[in-house]
């Protein structure tokens, strides 16, 4: 039986800085770039992760952001010196960025300035933007990434000082398999964490109602083989997730 594999890659960059007047990419670079990858729901170990000579200075703004600095910069190498390594991790997949147009925008000049490629990086992968799916499911909310995690109750304060590319491509990783997950958190845990008597609880999922469950007329259904795997690793990704998963305490 032949296994349908999905490919995901989370990616975050950071730049030199953004045009306050013209096109974000408008003369400014990219100088670092981290990605993760999730396959199946699952993030794995492997990753892309390169900071950029850009051949340009640094924004001061840009740096109390990101705190990376020219002279950190200094031997690192230039895009053209990466970009098949880059390519070819990217290739086929899914790629999901928290708001893609920005990150695209200076990832497509790049592949202009080297002149080896005139493709765009959506010719490589499909792009799924994960700032119009938040907005989709939460209108009229905050949908930074800080603002999603703390949705979604993913540590991130490692990212309050300064930003990083590879460490916000692992919270967003975590934030886009919370948000596309379905249910998070379980309404009976709520329950079972509240002072209500058994009896009351009882009555409420329906074990006391003698009128809601005909025992005898019930039938048995059992899951096969590939339901219990699929049930495994959903599990695997909860807790994954939140560290912890009720159904295997």
């Amino acid at each position: 039986m032949s296994t349908n594999i999905i490919r995901q890659i989370v990616l975050d960059t950071e730049t030199t800085g953004m045009n306050k007047f013209g096109p974000h990419y408008e003369g400014h670079r990219v100088i670092e770039i981290g990605a993760v990858e999730i396959i199946n729901r699952h993030l794995t170990d492997n990753t892309f992760h390169v900071y950029l000579k850009p051949n340009r200075m640094i924004d001061i703004e840009a740096i109390q952001v990101h705190g990376i600095s020219d002279q950190f910069l200094k031997n690192k190498p230039i895009f053209s010196e990466i970009i098949n390594e880059f390519l070819t991790f990217i290739r086929g997949s899914e790629l999901i960025i928290h708001n893609a147009s920005f990150d695209l925008g200076f990832l497509n000049q790049e592949l202009r300035i080297c002149k080896a490629n005139s493709k765009k990086i959506e010719s490589y992968c499909t792009v799924i933007d994960s700032l119009k799916l938040a907005r989709k499911k939460f209108p009229g909310q905050r949908n930074s990434l800080d603002a999603l995690c703390e949705r979604y109750s993913i540590n991130n304060g490692n990212r309050r000082n300064l930003h990083s590319a590879l460490l916000d491509a692992r919270l967003l990783a975590n934030v886009f398999l919370s948000m596309s997950g379905g249910q998070i958190k379980m309404k009976f845990m709520e329950i079972m964490n509240t002072n209500i008597s058994n009896n009351k609880i009882n009555n409420i999922i329906g074990l006391n109602n003698t009128k809601c469950i005909n025992k005898r007329s019930l039938r048995i259904i059992y899951a096969n083989e590939q339901e219990k795997l699929a049930h495994e690793e959903y599990l695997d990704s909860i807790q994954q997730l939140n560290k912890f998963c009720i159904w295997r305490q």
